[in-house]
């Protein structure tokens, strides 16, 4: 068993190695779907559904994924996210990749898994939808839920009926039976009910099951030829219902540990045309267990009670079952591996008797009975008796399924033979004969593609003109005369186009695309040559009638001459109403039964028929009025004669003037795409199309100038009103104005009389005022007085606390000089301690700086010999850069052995196993040193003189050097020695060079030892020499150290750009 997780993938592999089923389980994939997120979930699967062909199913989960799977080509693709757990599936509708889907929030869907767009949004249940079942031509669709059941046309997803019951009864299932018309309806109280799909009648009623096992129904299934059905529910019984006979068959009883059913399916087989033999029965245990029911054996069963299964859905062709778990996995088996039985064909119809072995013939031998010496033939069964009722009724005429099935099985001329005879066809199968004599090709696309061009701007105010009650009747007319005008522009200029078209509206208002291909046609063939004097009516269509009427009844054509009454007046409105307004719905359809099925002619010759047999009122009529009335309103005239006078008309009038000579025969619609209909003067039509264009246009600039009269209007009446209104709010403002100016004369002279008053209480207050200055006055005048005594005594304190404060100062002052004395006295010791400290330090230093100056001197002396050599390799090349380099390389080997003599002598055993080692080096490398160094001539003469004068100090630091630096220079010089054996011919002025670039060195080491010496004798007395001594040596130093450090650069980098 192979396993799947669909994961996060919208399309991929159902299986990656052909699937081998185990006989066992007979599962050929699990399908499970869980997410990849950080906490992974399992996602389950609700529902599953095939398609007609049954290699390919859906499959949506809780969270509103919808999985196509195509076992034919092993993919799986995600068509949609409706975001919210589906509740039923239908995958068999006409249009082979669309699919319904039953939503949580009780609304249905129909999606594309082509396009993955939205076709359709059905809503109208207010409950949950549980099931859906598809019509066998997938146009029509019923869904049930709990309080409902509605019936849905798929080709405009509208919605046609709905079935409301009462709250008591609750709704089980309603489904379509396999192959027919009939709606099967089951209810909670066991009824059940079969309906015509077209009418909604009911066919019958099943009868209520026996009192002995009376049980709940609550699952059905039915067989593909729509002959038997199961009926199950809380019980180990199932009852199985004969519907051709309404009666109950059998009653099977399930094993004892089956105590419900779940879900019921017929299993379909090859080789049993449609009466199916096995059940699968879907138990509460989680086991779908497959019987037989005419043997009622178990033949095998899925799942476990570990792994059970919720629900499950079989293939159309039987080969695969689909079952949801109960864990919301997926298994997909095949019916082929799990039994080696049910697709066998039948056993061979002769069989062979072997004879025995020769020998003697004893009596006793022969045992053996053949049964009426005839080859032995197996029982029959109920699929040939099942097929042999099918033939039969085929043979009869006894036709299911009128409406979506085509009319290969018809035969014209025996219709017309029944027609003949019975005068109309059957009511009941009269609209899919129409359709089969017709034709009609039912192009759904090219239908839609003309429906979506909207209304047609003729029809726009169709009511005006013709107010229908029936809104729906008035829709599906707009929408018939506007798919016409679409299909040929004279359409919209036809007028008696509306009633031409109504009645056929009014017999097919519920499938459009029929009226529609219906009225075409009837155009097409019946109103041949109608439209060749356009706009005026056909004049010639006119003069065949009137030959015919000529030849048959001069008598009343010359009544009708007599009293100016031309064909436009008693045979046009026949025709451009078709019989309608003069006929009853009976005779009408009895008629057109008629006309459908002979030529085209047939219906010019009722025209005819229809004068001669009321011949005798209108050769009573004499008003002009009256021959109006008689041919606009129903009159009391048998069809059924008339329609016989018409096929004498057919057969009796001369070849010269009869119809059908002038009108071609039956011709039906293409297939696919409609015909071209041109048949008119296309710049009459052009024309007035122009003209209608030029006077809409007109109408709707009228129209805008009124609008915008209107407009101005309104806003000169709207002007008006505020102006009123205006007016109206200021003469209570004028009023208002009047009073306050009133109320402000009579405050002023009370303000007078109170300035007044005012006045008089300020003579008084200024009384009262000088009064009390004088008494200020004088107070002010103590007030000074006893201030001036209190500065005074404040004047004698201030003297007093000076005298202290003064006092308290010169204390102050002694204190602080004898602070001054003392501070001198410190900063002198402190001075002197710091002299001190830097004598002792500087004394050390000058020892490491001896010390230093050693070790760089026997640096130097060690790495002479390679600069030497180095220099003598490339003065080999070139005399000229010989020189230079030769004099670069003294002063690099002075610089060097002057810091050698700075080194501390604790390392000098390091130092010696490091020179061995250099030394092996150099003997490894002294062959591949060949480089060539880039040098310039403009400062050899300068560097001579360096060299000279660092020989002239080598020299003499060599004679102050110690014995025990006797050992590492015999070491050297024999080094040096080693090194040259190949250079004892080279010229005399080398060796010389290097004898006097020595000589730089040892001079100035003994220089530096003299200074030390010196130094140390007279360090305390020679201050001021030393200090300048030791500045000059610092800067003599740091210049040696650049002049070093340039000079190693240019060694460094000159090796590289000889190599380049």
């Amino acid at each position: 068993m192979q396993s799947i997780n669909l994961g996060n993938k919208e399309s991929g592999k159902i299986w990656h190695r052909k699937p081998s089923p185990a006989t066992r389980d007979g599962i050929i994939v699990n399908i499970i779907h869980n997410t990849s997120d950080y906490l992974p979930k399992v996602l389950r699967f609700l529902n599953v559904a095939f398609d007609s062909s049954g290699d390919s199913l859906i499959a949506g989960d809780h969270q509103g994924n919808i999985y196509v799977f195509d076992l034919y080509g092993n993919r799986f693709n995600l068509v949609q996210r409706t975001s919210q757990a589906c509740t039923a599936l239908a995958f068999n509708l006409h249009r082979k990749s669309e699919f319904l889907v039953a939503l949580a929030d009780y609304s249905i869907k129909c999606f594309d898994t082509v396009t993955k767009q939205l076709v359709s949004w059905m809503r109208g249940h207010e409950s949950s939808v549980f099931s859906i079942s598809v019509h066998a031509s997938g146009r029509y669709a019923i869904t049930t839920s709990s309080d409902t059941a509605q019936l849905w046309d798929l080709d405009t997803f509208q919605r046609k009926r709905k079935l409301n019951i009462l709250q008591s009864v609750g709704i089980q299932k309603v489904f379509f039976l396999p192959l027919t018309n009939t709606i099967l309806s089951c209810f909670k109280d066991n009824s059940i009910f079969a309906w015509e799909c077209d009418t909604l009648v009911c066919k019958y009623q099943l009868p209520a099951p026996p009192e002995s096992s009376s049980i709940l129904y609550k699952v059905f299934a039915v067989t593909r030829d729509g002959q038997i059905l199961a009926a199950g529910g809380k019980s180990n019984h199932l009852h199985l219902w004969c519907l051709e006979a309404k009666q109950l068959f059998r009653i099977i009883q399930m094993p004892t540990k089956v105590r419900a059913i779940r879900h019921l399916e017929f299993l379909p087989d090859s080789f049993d045309a449609g009466s199916n033999q096995v059940l699968g029965v879907l138990c509460q245990d989680g086991i779908m267990r497959f019987v037989n029911i005419q043997t009622c054996k178990l033949l095998f069963e899925i799942g476990s009670l570990d792994e059970g299964i919720s629900s499950s859905a079989i293939s159309p062709h039987g080969r695969y079952i689909a079952s949801i778990m109960d864990n919301g996995s997926l298994n997909i088996y095949s019916v082929q591996t799990l039994t080696k039985e049910i697709n066998k064909p039948p056993p061979p119809l002769v069989k062979v008797i072997e004879d025995l072995p020769k020998r003697k013939v004893n009596s006793g031998d022969l045992k053996m009975k053949v049964t009426s010496g005839r080859v032995q033939r197996p029982a029959k069964s109920r699929e040939s008796k099942i097929q042999a009722r099918i033939l039969k009724q085929d043979l009869t005429g006894n036709f299911e399924n009128k409406e979506n099935e085509f009319s290969d099985g018809l035969n014209k001329k025996r219709l017309q033979i029944l027609l003949k005879g019975y005068g109309e066809y059957p009511m009941k199968y009269r609209m899919f004969i129409w359709r089969s004599l017709l034709q009609l090709p039912e192009n759904h696309t090219a239908f839609s593609n003309l429906i979506d061009k909207g209304i047609h701007v003729a029809f726009l105010n169709l009511q005006k003109k013709y107010p229908i009650k029936s809104r729906k009747l008035l829709r599906v007319l707009q929408r018939t005369l506007s798919a016409l005008a679409h299909w040929s522009t004279i359409f919209s200029d036809t007028p008696y186009l509306p009633l031409l078209a109504f009645p056929f509206v009014k017999l097919f208002q519920n499938n459009q695309l029929i009226c529609f291909e219906v009225v075409a046609t009837l155009i097409i063939n019946w109103c041949q040559h109608w439209f060749e004097y356009f706009p005026n009516p056909p004049i010639n269509i006119l003069s065949m009638i009137e030959n015919v009427l000529a030849f048959h009844d001069k008598e009343l054509l010359q009544h009708f001459i007599n009293h100016d009454i031309t064909s436009q007046l008693y045979a046009w409105p026949l025709l451009e109403t078709v019989f309608s307004e003069v006929l009853t719905r009976e005779e009408w359809l009895k008629l057109f039964d008629n006309v459908f099925s002979n030529h085209p002619s047939f219906l010019l010759m009722t025209v005819v028929a229809y004068n001669i047999c009321s011949r005798a009122p209108l050769l009573n009529c004499n008003l002009k009025d009256d021959f109006k009335y008689f041919f606009h309103h129903r009159n009391n005239l048998d069809i059924s004669a008339v329609i016989r006078e018409v096929y004498r008309l057919m057969d009796t009038t001369p070849t010269d003037i009869h119809p059908d000579s002038m009108l071609d025969v039956f011709v039906a619609l293409t297939k696919g795409q409609y015909p071209v209909f041109n048949q008119y003067p296309k710049f009459i039509v052009d024309c007035q199309t122009q003209e209608r264009e030029r006077i809409r246009d007109d109408e709707l600039d009228y129209l805008k100038e009124r609008q915008a009269v209107e407009d101005m209007q309104a806003e000169v009446d709207q002007q008006r009103v505020e102006d009123e209104a205006w007016y109206q709010k200021q003469e209570p403002l004028r009023k208002a104005e009047e009073t306050r100016r009133e109320t402000l004369l009579q405050e002023e002279e009370m303000m007078i009389q109170q300035r007044q008053k005012l006045a008089a209480v300020k003579r008084e207050l200024k009384v009262k005022e000088v009064h009390l200055q004088d008494a200020a006055r004088r107070r002010l005048l103590q007030l000074q007085q006893e201030q001036r005594e209190m500065e005074l005594r404040r004047l004698d304190d201030e003297v007093e606390r000076k005298v202290r404060m003064r006092g308290r100062e010169i204390a102050a002052k002694d204190l602080e000089m004898r602070h001054l004395e003392l501070e001198p006295q410190k900063r002198l010791h402190e001075k002197n301690l710091t002299r001190n400290q830097e004598a002792i330090a500087k004394e050390m230093r000058e020892d490491a700086d001896a010390n230093k100056r050693k070790v760089d001197l026997e640096e130097h002396m060690f790495h002479r010999p390679i600069g030497t050599d180095q220099t003598q390799n490339q003065k080999t090349q070139k005399l000229t850069e010989e020189n230079l380099a030769k004099a670069e390389q003294a002063c690099l080997n002075t610089d060097w052995r002057i810091q050698a003599l700075h080194k501390q002598r604790c390392d000098d055993l390091h130092r010696n196993e490091c020179y061995q080692e250099v030394a092996k080096l150099l003997r490894k490398n002294r062959k591949k040193e060949m480089e060539v160094l880039n040098a310039v001539m403009e400062g050899e003469a300068k560097k001579w003189e360096e060299a000279e004068e660092q020989d002239f100090h080598l020299k003499s630091e060599k004679k102050a050097a110690a014995p025990s630096d006797a050992s590492r220079r015999w070491f050297l010089e024999n080094e040096i020695h080693a090194q040259h054996p190949y250079h004892k011919g080279e010229p005399r002025c080398q060796d010389e060079w290097v004898a006097s670039s020595c000589l730089p060195r040892t001079s100035q080491l003994k220089d530096i030892s003299e200074m030390e010496t010196l130094t140390q004798i007279s360090l305390n007395q020679r201050k001021t020499r030393w200090d300048t001594m030791e500045w000059d040596l610092m800067e003599r130093v740091r210049n040696l150290r650049q002049r070093l450090a340039t000079q190693a650069r240019n060694r460094c980098q000159t090796p590289h750009l000889l190599a380049t």
